[in-house]
């Protein structure tokens, strides 16, 4: 079963109409974002000079670090076709970056995937994602509805309370990421809960963070339930989700997407590792090529779920100076904003470990005195949203061109 007939049109077909898709919003975005029209002054070049797809890509990408930049300096308006007031909502993302949405049905484009992992009329999901501020609750909450499911707006943490959710009513669908997923079994367990027995879970939706296989299995033998992964952000919606036969992730039919060289913006041959770019079809927030700074590849191959849209191979890390980290991204420019408060502290390097599977955020602080590791931490979360590990060390351990982020994580 599908969701809708464009997962099973023939892939000539879909190019074409995607073409449509993007040459709709290649002209609104002309007409009303000044951040494309400032990117076509630098080409030197207007929308009517982009006839095909050859031309397309020689529109340079837009990177999030850009957008960051020039909402600050411009102002949200500059990129839109509307009032602010005109949206359906506004969220803010780690960045700081605004999030807008517009208001048209299964606007953020997760249906498709929720639909594909086996969700359906009548399932009672619980959302964990947060609904503050960030997107992401509403973004896969909203789908959910459409196809017919029922909510529990639990949002993140309070592991006792999932639980109680889990066991008294009949919760047959989990949203989240799946290491939240394994520590609710792990305490469930421990509680002295049965999981098959006294959980009604009969699936799970996950994003937000890299899934090994060992990770994906762990929970699915925890739970007696299959999981199903998305890939997709806080700008752009769904880009990619997997069905019943997994091996890769079906492209987003609503989004154009691109595997392209990180240096030059231009795309790579099929099967090649480099950076997926993306261009919504958003008329009222037109994105043109949005380098997501995420690397994968493209897998060409027939799907034996029936689908034809190509799939991408999995996250293979990231093309810039971020990471994303329990659905987070850390920028080091942001993270700077906090260092500065901390005159003693003469250097600082923040690393990413994954140990047991779980993301641990760990900062490294060189200083000859003695640093409030409490404050700091509570300083950190309040401007990150994520609690790090905070270690005080000498000076001089941090190389002075040392990179101030490291992601130390493997996802074999």
């Amino acid at each position: 079963m599908y969701y809708t007939e464009y997962e099973t049109e023939p892939r000539e077909k879909r190019m074409k109409r995607k073409w449509k898709g993007v040459r709709e919003v290649l002209w609104e975005a002309e007409k009303s974002s000044g951040e494309f029209q400032s990117r076509l002054r630098d080409l030197g070049a207007c929308v009517k000079d982009i006839k095909d797809w050859d031309d397309f890509v020689k529109i340079p990408p837009l990177r999030k670090k850009n957008i960051i930049k020039w909402q600050a300096e411009h102002g949200l308006g500059w990129f839109l076709n509307c009032e602010p007031g005109k949206l359906g909502r506004i969220y803010q993302s780690p960045g700081p970056i605004y999030d807008p949405e517009g208001v048209e049905s299964d606007y953020w484009a997760w249906s498709e995937g929720f639909f594909a992992a086996g969700f359906r009329p009548g399932d009672l999901a619980q959302m964990t994602f947060s609904y503050h501020m960030t997107p992401a609750g509403l973004m896969l909450e909203e789908p959910l509805r459409d196809i017919g499911c029922a909510v529990i707006p639990a949002g993140p943490g309070n592991t006792e309370k999932q639980i109680e959710f889990l066991t008294q009513l009949p919760v047959t669908a989990f949203v989240g990421m799946t290491s939240y997923l394994k520590v609710i079994g792990e305490k469930a367990i421990a509680m002295g809960y049965d999981l098959e027995n006294d959980f009604k879970l009969e699936k799970a939706y996950v994003a937000a963070e890299p899934l090994p296989e060992s990770l994906r299995q762990d929970v699915e033998e925890m739970f007696g339930i299959t999981v199903r992964q998305g890939y997709g952000t806080a700008d752009v919606g769904c880009i990619a989700y997997e069905c019943s036969e997994l091996g890769g992730m079906h492209l987003s039919n609503y989004r154009h997407v691109e595997i392209c060289d990180p240096a030059t913006g231009l795309p790579l041959p099929d099967g090649e590792i480099g950076e997926v770019v993306v261009t919504p079809f958003f008329l009222d927030y037109p994105l043109v090529r949005l380098a997501t700074g995420d690397l994968s590849s493209i897998d060409v191959s027939m799907c034996g779920c029936g689908r034809t849209a190509r799939k991408l191979t999995g996250w293979k890390g990231r093309a810039d100076d971020t990471a994303k980290v329990k659905g987070q991204f850390i920028y080091p420019s942001q993270a700077a904003a906090v260092f500065q408060k901390y005159p003693d502290v003469a250097n600082w390097q923040i690393q990413v470990k994954n140990p047991d599977g779980r993301d641990v955020l760990v900062v490294l602080l060189e200083s000859a005195i003695e640093v409030d590791q409490n404050g700091f931490a509570a300083d950190f979360q309040a401007s990150m949203k994520l609690k790090p590990v905070v270690e005080v060390v000498e000076p001089g351990t941090i190389p002075a061109d040392a990179p101030k982020l490291v992601d130390e994580r493997t996802f074999d």
